[in-house]
């Protein structure tokens, strides 16, 4: 029995990760799994695991309000090291690109102990754009020692930087594994923001918090998603704002009073998949969303420079159009009007996976310690 420990500490990692967690879970006779959160985001990451009814059992509980990079790093390195060095597991997972992932992947190199990283391979090739997410990933990659990529161009990424081939496992991403649990989650809506919404008009959805677009850029897009509702009266917009000050200020302050722009708080993971679902196309600077919206046939337009997932602009499913607010509201307005281009986009083929992701890892895992006799089939 390998004894297996998984570290995270946003919501979206938890969402990424909680697959992982329960099917190693499964797997008694191979794995003594622990989950440490370091709770880089606190209420967001609690929201995810209540929702798949998982517990930690660590909890370093590291935020503070306005919290610095460098304090993350510090913090989350210096904790991880004592339960490294109390819990001495095989091998530490990690997820993405987040700063608890370097942190601890570094803290596990310290350690000499192996690190499996999920959704290895991402690459923007622009360090500062998705910042820091750019040079997390690269640094987490440099360091471990098993690459679960979602496709098979991130494992070229990888191979390009002189990783063991041998060590690379295409999986397919975590996050389709998630999205298919919660849609056998039958609930109506939790939050009551949502039952003022029409939905018989159509429904923009939208997420916009990534640090490199603070300030003008989120400014930006704000005054877009103005523009948008002024020219469309049958479009409503859900923008779910992260409780990140910085964000809020900028977003509360343009679109407070605009009607049919409904300012949300965050939500929980079943509402967040129950509007996405009913929506007509995603606007956003998220990574997953990239991934699970093309799964529910949902176009996707990405409020970003760059992105780290060319597979799904390849596809035809994401198109990237930045944060310039006339550039924004011109390809929004283009998906509105021309219903054979928003057809083109909805009909392309997500290539992401087919939620068996985290049985894929939990085999590569197994192989990797020679106990494939003991997984479960």
């Amino acid at each position: 029995m390998k004894n297996i420990i998984c570290i995270y500490g946003t919501r979206p990692e938890a969402i990424k990760m909680i697959p992982v967690v329960c099917e190693l879970k499964k797997n008694r006779k191979a794995f003594r799994t622990k989950v440490i959160l370091t709770a880089q985001h606190r209420g967001l990451l609690d929201q995810a695991m209540g929702l798949f009814n998982v517990s930690s059992d660590y909890d370093l509980n590291i935020m503070k309000k306005s919290q610095k990079l460098e304090y993350i790093t510090t913090e989350v390195l210096l904790k991880i090291q004592a339960i490294l060095r109390r819990e001495k597991p095989d091998m530490v997972l990690v997820h993405g690109d987040t700063t608890t992932t370097f942190a601890a992947t570094l803290a596990s190199f310290y350690e000499k102990i192996p690190v499996g990283h999920v959704e290895a391979g991402l690459r923007s090739h622009d360090k500062f754009n998705p910042y820091p997410e750019e040079i997390n990933r690269k640094l987490t990659d440099a360091i471990c020692d098993l690459y679960f990529v979602h496709t098979v161009s991130a494992g070229k990424n990888l191979e390009a930087e002189n990783a063991d081939k041998n060590n690379i496992v295409v999986t397919g991403n975590t996050v389709i594994d998630s999205l298919f649990m919660t849609l056998k989650k039958k609930r109506g809506f939790k939050q009551k923001a949502l039952k003022k919404i029409d939905f018989s008009k159509r429904l923009i959805l939208v997420t916009a918090h990534r640090r490199e677009n603070w300030g003008k850029p989120l400014a930006d897009i704000c005054r877009a998603l103005k523009n948008i509702k002024e020219r469309f009266k049958d479009v409503e917009i859900v923008y779910p704002v992260h409780p990140n000050p910085e964000v809020k200020k900028t977003v509360l302050n343009i679109l407070k009073k605009v009607e049919g722009v409904h300012l949300t708080e965050p939500l929980d993971y079943v509402d967040f998949v129950n509007v996405m679902k009913k929506s007509y196309l995603v606007l956003t600077d998220s990574g997953g969303l990239q991934e699970e919206a093309p799964s529910l046939g949902k176009p996707v337009l990405v409020l970003r420079k760059v992105t780290e997932r060319p597979e799904a602009v390849n596809a035809g499913t994401v198109k990237v159009i930045g944060t310039g607010r006339d550039r924004i509201v011109r390809e929004t307005s283009g998906l509105l009007k021309d219903k054979r281009a928003y057809k083109k986009m909805q009909k392309s083929i997500n290539p992401y996976g087919d939620g068996k992701a985290a049985i894929r890892i939990v085999k590569a895992i197994s192989r990797y310690f020679k106990l494939r006799d003991k997984i479960v089939k």
